[in-house]
């Protein structure tokens, strides 16, 4: 079985391939092709995945390639992580919105308008060709904005399209381990978008235990989501949100903290990438070594700005995988027909009431070999389906304005973004954002 990895150079990309080491089922995959568009980068994740494979018995062949159409030909499963424009395009996501005074992050907010305004095109174009060469394929999104990406996509391929994140279910599992209860005996009830979404309920033994942790502020201290929103608003709201939702619930102190520190995301992630490549480069015999070390600097770091300030990340979410995890637990499903459920972003149809059916969502599914079903979920009321509907909303602008190259759309979708507080301040991030980053002043040029 071949998957193919779009942004084969990616640093991300060892996660994946050391969780298929581990996969000994007789239909698993034995061959792991790596598409990139940066030859230095492609050979750097090259050389470490091949010292990961040293002492595993038949691990998963590597190819490496520059060309597309060979990347993906013969594919069963494609894996999207691109990054159009690279960390410098993410930098400038950052800082245009944050010299303006509004929130910049990659994915929330106009930053990530940005981000998929110049990557919609790209990512439609290889989904052309995926339809062309490997119709068959399951294309797995973890390119950012994931949901506006995953829904680009489907408009060329259909529901062979489904987003991923690790959110949600690291939302459930810390929540699940603070009531000491196992998290693979747990059902969530979550709704939302791609990092816009709230746990509502927990069912342990038939019965909804949720209640137990939202009432309990010392239990809630100990998970992050409870020191970051605090017992008090979690309360009000009766759900426990998405990390994310912080941008939301808290945008001035966001905005304050990021600006405040020496660095933005962005901007900290570009100089260790430039460190992480440039020092395998040199000694390409230590590259597991050096991008160990990078990976853990990595993810300690994550969403720093959101924590207090001498606050560390909880080990256990350090230790506990990621999105390779949900990645091949997707794979297994669908491949082997090992029916399960996961939390997935697809296509709403009827699943959230008050959202299009075309729309792409982030609920739990049950997922076979025929693919994923949107479970049904409880309705929405009030400001989280207003919320849900004016991003969903925003995204639609965005990937129109991208396809139809129409800057008055464009406009439009960071006008209405609920962390734009202006229509002149859309038009004047909008500039920004062509000034800045060439990809987006291609796209209306």
């Amino acid at each position: 079985m071949q998957l193919t990895i779009l942004g084969g150079g990616g640093f991300r990309v060892p996660l994946v391939y050391g969780a298929l080491l581990t996969d000994r089922h007789e239909h698993r995959v034995d061959e792991v092709v790596l598409y990139d568009t940066d030859p230095g980068r492609l050979h750097a994740i090259a050389r470490v995945l091949q010292e990961m494979a040293a002492g595993f018995e038949a691990p998963p062949r590597v190819r490496t390639t520059l060309d597309l159409d060979d990347a993906v030909t013969g594919a069963e499963f494609v894996f999207s992580a691109i990054r159009v424009g690279g960390l410098q395009g993410r930098t400038c996501d950052e800082r245009v919105a944050l010299d303006f005074g509004v929130l910049g992050q990659e994915t929330t907010g106009p930053g990530g308008l940005a981000y998929g305004l110049r990557t919609v095109p790209v990512a439609r174009h290889i989904a052309g060709r995926i339809a062309e060469l490997a119709p068959h394929a399951w294309v797995i999104n973890f390119t950012n904005p994931a949901g506006l990406i995953t829904q680009a996509m489907q408009q060329v391929l259909g529901e062979r399209v489904v987003g991923i994140c690790d959110s949600p279910i690291g939302l459930g599992r810390r929540a699940a381990r603070a009531l000491e209860l196992d998290p693979d005996r747990t059902a969530l009830d979550y709704v939302g978008l791609n990092h816009l979404g709230w746990l509502r309920g927990l069912r342990h033994d038939g019965r909804d235990v949720l209640p137990e942790l939202l009432g309990d502020a010392a239990l809630l201290e100990g998970i992050e989501e409870g020191r970051l929103f605090g017992a008090d608003w979690i309360a009000t709201i009766a759900a426990l949100p998405n990390e994310y939702l912080y941008y939301y619930y808290f945008t001035r102190e966001a905005i304050a903290r990021i600006r405040g520190s020496a660095q933005t995301r962005g901007e900290f992630l570009l100089d260790q990438q430039e460190a992480f490549y440039a020092a395998v480069a040199a000694d390409p015999d230590s590259a597991l070594a050096i991008w160990r070390r990078t990976r853990a600097e990595r993810d300690a770091t994550y969403m720093k700005e959101a924590r207090a300030l001498d606050e560390a990340r909880d080990a256990v979410d350090l230790e506990g995988g990621g999105y390779e995890g949900v990645a091949l637990a997707l794979m297994a499903a669908i491949a082997r027909g090992e029916r399960t459920a996961m939390i997935l972003n697809v296509r709403n149809g009827a699943a959230v009431q008050g959202l299009p059916a075309e729309a792409v969502v982030e609920v739990p599914c049950a997922v076979d070999g025929a693919g994923p079903t949107p479970l049904a979920t409880r309705p929405l009321e009030g400001h989280m389906l207003g919320l849900l509907q004016q991003v969903k909303h925003v995204e639609v602008l965005t990937i129109r304005a991208a396809t139809e190259r129409d800057a008055r759309v464009a406009v439009e979708a960071f006008a209405l973004h609920p962390l734009v507080d202006s229509v002149d301040t859309a038009r004047v991030l909008l500039a920004g954002y062509r000034e800045r980053i060439p990809q987006v002043d291609a796209l209306f040029a």
